[in-house]
C-alpha cells in the first residue's frame, strides 16, 4: 500500500485492516463463484474513503463454493497479524447474508463487545463491509440469491495467544476489526510529539487553557455537548500523562481532559497511559471506589467479570451506592491529575457515558470549562 502518513517527523506506510482483507476476500470469493472464473486481484473501497487493489491468494474455485485469501498489510505499525492470512469462502443461500467465523476467528463470550455472546468475533464494520462487498458483485451478476461467507485465519489460534483477546473475552484466535478499513502506524515517540507540537500551536495562539481529548468518543462528545471546544481540543490518545506534562511545560495555567469513563476511569488508580498493553486495572478501580461507598458485595463480584465499563454500570447502577461510587471515582481522578501537574497547573477532567447517561466531573472542572469557554 502506497499511503504514508507523518507522525512528528517520521513518514510511516499505512496499512490495511483484517476487516478490508475478509471484505476483499469475500469479494473476489463471489466474484468466482458467480462468474466461474479465477481472479489475481480485487479493488475494494474502504470506509475512509481510500481504495485498494489486493492481491488474491490460495484459490478454490469449485461448483458450489468459492474461497481465497488476502495477505494482511499493517504498514509500518507493528501489528502481530501482519502478514498472515485471511480467507473467504462463499457459497450460495437462498437468500440474506450470512457471515460466519472459521478456523482461526474468535468467539465472544461475555457481554459488553462489539458482538454478542456467542457471536464470532467479526466486528460490525467490516461485517457491513462483507456485506456491501457481496453485495456489489450480485448486483454485478444479477444474481437474486444470498451467499454464506466464512470468515477463516488458520494462524489465528496461534497468534492470539499474543493479543489481549483472552483477556477481554474473546478465546479461540483473533477479531476481524477496523472502523476505517486502514491501519495508520501508532509511534509513541512519534505521536507525543505530535500532542506537543498541537500543544504549542494553541499556545503560539495565546491560548492559556489546554483542552485534553481522548479519541473519537471524547471528539464526538465536544462536537455535540460542548461545540465552542471544538477547535480547542489537543487529542492525546492514550498518552495522557505526557500530555499533561507537555501542557505544564508550555505553561498553560489550567488543563481540561475530557473522555469517556472506559479510558478515564483508569486515572482513579493513577494509571496515566490507558493503552491496554501499558495496564488495564478499570474493574479494580471501580470495585475499590464501590466498597469505599459501600456497595454490596455480590454486585462487586459481578464486577469481576466484566469487559467493558458500560456493562460493569449496568451493574454497578443496581446499587443505592452507585452514585457515591461514582463521587469516590471522580475524587481520585481529580487526586492524580493534580499529582501529576504538581501545582504547577489547575487540572480537572469531565467524565463521560453516552450509554448510561453519565456525566463526572472534578471539583475544578466547572471552573476550567468556564475560562476555556471565555478564552477566544
Amino acid at each position: 500500500m502506497n499511503k504514508f502518513i507523518y507522525r512528528g517527523s517520521q513518514k510511516l506506510r499505512c496499512g490495511y485492516t483484517t476487516g478490508s482483507c475478509a471484505a476483499g476476500a469475500a469479494k473476489a470469493a463471489a466474484e468466482m463463484l458467480l462468474s466461474g472464473k479465477k481472479c489475481e486481484q480485487i479493488s475494494l473501497m474502504t470506509p475512509a474513503g481510500i481504495p485498494l487493489t489486493l492481491d488474491i491468494r490460495d484459490v478454490q474455485l469449485r461448483a458450489h463454493s468459492a474461497s481465497c485469501a488476502i495477505q494482511k498489510d499493517s504498514g509500518d505499525d507493528p501489528d502481530v497479524t501482519n502478514g498472515i492470512l485471511i480467507y473467504a469462502a462463499v457459497q450460495k443461500a437462498a437468500s440474506g447474508i450470512v457471515i460466519t467465523g472459521g478456523t482461526g476467528i474468535g468467539t465472544v463470550t461475555k457481554p459488553g463487545l462489539n458482538q454478542p455472546a456467542g457471536a464470532s468475533a467479526i466486528n460490525s464494520t467490516p461485517r457491513r463491509m462483507i456485506t456491501e462487498a457481496v453485495t456489489e458483485i450480485a448486483q454485478k451478476y444479477k444474481y437474486t440469491g444470498g451467499f454464506h461467507v466464512e470468515i477463516s485465519a488458520p494462524e489465528g489460534t496461534a497468534i492470539a495467544k499474543r493479543t489481549f483477546n483472552p483477556r477481554m473475552g474473546i478465546e479461540g484466535g483473533i477479531s476481524i476489526i477496523g472502523t476505517t478499513g486502514i491501519v495508520e502506524p501508532m509511534s509513541d515517540r512519534a505521536i507525543i510529539e505530535t500532542i506537543r507540537t498541537e500543544a504549542n500551536m494553541r499556545h503560539a495562539a495565546g491560548y492559556r487553557n489546554l483542552v485534553l481529548t481522548v479519541g473519537n468518543y471524547s471528539e464526538q462528545f465536544v462536537q455535540m455537548s460542548l461545540p465552542d471546544l471544538s477547535e480547542k481540543c489537543v487529542m492525546t490518545s492514550n498518552f495522557i500523562g505526557d500530555a499533561l506534562d507537555i501542557g505544564v511545560s508550555l505553561g498553560f495555567a489550567r488543563i481540561l481532559l475530557i473522555g469517556h469513563i472506559g479510558k478515564l476511569v483508569k486515572l482513579g488508580s493513577g494509571i496515566m497511559n490507558t493503552h491496554s498493553a501499558y495496564a488495564d486495572g478499570r474493574m479494580e478501580t471501580l470495585i475499590a471506589c464501590g466498597a469505599l461507598a459501600g456497595v454490596q458485595r455480590d454486585i462487586l463480584m459481578q464486577i469481576v467479570d466484566c469487559v467493558t465499563t458500560d456493562a460493569a454500570l449496568e451493574i454497578l447502577c443496581t446499587d443505592p451506592a452507585a452514585e457515591q461510587t461514582l463521587d469516590i471515582l471522580a475524587e481520585r481522578i481529580d487526586s492524580y491529575l493534580h499529582a501529576r501537574v504538581k501545582a504547577q497547573a489547575e487540572a480537572g477532567a469531565i467524565i463521560f457515558s453516552n450509554q448510561h447517561n453519565l456525566l463526572l466531573k472534578t471539583k475544578y472542572a466547572d471552573r476550567i470549562l468556564q475560562a476555556v469557554t471565555e478564552e477566544k
